[in-house]
C-alpha cells in the first residue's frame, strides 16, 4: 500500500511543486511506483512532468466532481504516474461544498490507487480551503518546504493550526514526514540564520537533505521535464536524488 505524502505550504513560491515533481521523479528513478497528484489549479505539477494541462482528460476535477474512475485519469511518463489537474479545479472548492463527505473526496480517489503505488505524491495549492483539507485528509504525512528567506515561518503556525484540526477531526493518524529546506544559499548568513531558525522549531524533524539556490531547477519546468532528466549532473538534481533515498531509507526502518 503506499504511502500518501502531502507536499503542503499555504504560502506560494516555497518550491512546493517543483519539490513535489522533482521528489516523485527521483523516487521513480530509484525504481519506485510513483503517483504524483497534482491538486492544485494552477497545474503546474502536471506540466512539469511533460503532461499537456489543456488537453488531460479525465483529469482530477473529473474525478472529484464528475465521478471519473481514478485509473482512467492516471496518465503514464517516463518519470512517473500523474493524476493531472487543470484550472476548473479552482471551482472545485465551492461545487464540493454540497457534496456528502466533502473532506474525504481525495481520499476516496486515491484508495482505489494506492494498492499499485509505493509512493502518492499530493502537490497541494497555496492555500489553506476545502482542496488541501482533502489532502490532508488523504496524506499519511506532510512534507513542509520552507524557503530559506525572511519571514520564512511566517504562515507556519496556521498550516499547523489547520493540521491540528484535521488530526482532531478528520484523520488521527496524520503525521509530519518532515521539514525541508529549499533555496538555500550557502554562501549568504541569510540562508544559514534561516536554517538554523527552522531546526530551532522543529528539532528533529527536519530533511538533512537541504535543497540549493539552482538554475537548472528553475529551467527545467519549462521544458516539461523534471530536474534529473533535464540536468541529471546539476546540483539541483542531486539534492533531490539524495531527498529520495534519505525518504526511501525513512521508511525502511
Amino acid at each position: 500500500m503506499a504511502q500518501i505524502i502531502a507536499v503542503v505550504n499555504q504560502k506560494g513560491g516555497v518550491g512546493k511543486t517543483t519539490t513535489a515533481v522533482n521528489l516523485a521523479a527521483a523516487l521513480h528513478g530509484l525504481g519506485r511506483q510513483v503517483l504524483l497528484c497534482d491538486f492544485d489549479p494552477q497545474a503546474n505539477a502536471t506540466s512539469g512532468m511533460g503532461v499537456d494541462k489543456n488537453t488531460a482528460s479525465p483529469n482530477v476535477y473529473d474525478v472529484l466532481i464528475n465521478g471519473a474512475e481514478p485509473a482512467r485519469a492516471v496518465v503514464s511518463t517516463k518519470y512517473g504516474d500523474v493524476l493531472p489537474s487543470n484550472k476548473a479545479l479552482a471551482g472545485a472548492g465551492i461545487e464540493m461544498i454540497t457534496l456528502e463527505n466533502r473532506e474525504r473526496l481525495l481520499e476516496h480517489a486515491l484508495q482505489t490507487l494506492a494498492p499499485g503505488y509505493d509512493y502518492i505524491l499530493i502537490d497541494c495549492p497555496p492555500s489553506l480551503e476545502l482542496l488541501t483539507v482533502n489532502a490532508l485528509c488523504a496524506a499519511r504525512t506532510l512534507l513542509v518546504p520552507v524557503q530559506c528567506e525572511y519571514y520564512a515561518l511566517e504562515g507556519l503556525s496556521d498550516l499547523l493550526a489547520t493540521v491540528r484540526r484535521v488530526k482532531r477531526g478528520l484523520n488521527p493518524q496524520l503525521a509530519l514526514e518532515g521539514v525541508l529546506l529549499t533555496m538555500f544559499d550557502s554562501r549568504t548568513n541569510l540562508s544559514l540564520q534561516v536554517a538554523q531558525e527552522v531546526k530551532r522549531h522543529f528539532p528533529g524533524q527536519v530533511f538533512a537533505t537541504v535543497i540549493p539556490r539552482n538554475v537548472r531547477l528553475s529551467e527545467a519546468p519549462s521544458h516539461g521535464m523534471p530536474i534529473c532528466a533535464y540536468d541529471p549532473y546539476s546540483r539541483g538534481a542531486e539534492a533531490y536524488g539524495l531527498l529520495a533515498q534519505e525518504l526511501v531509507e525513512r521508511h525502511q526502518k
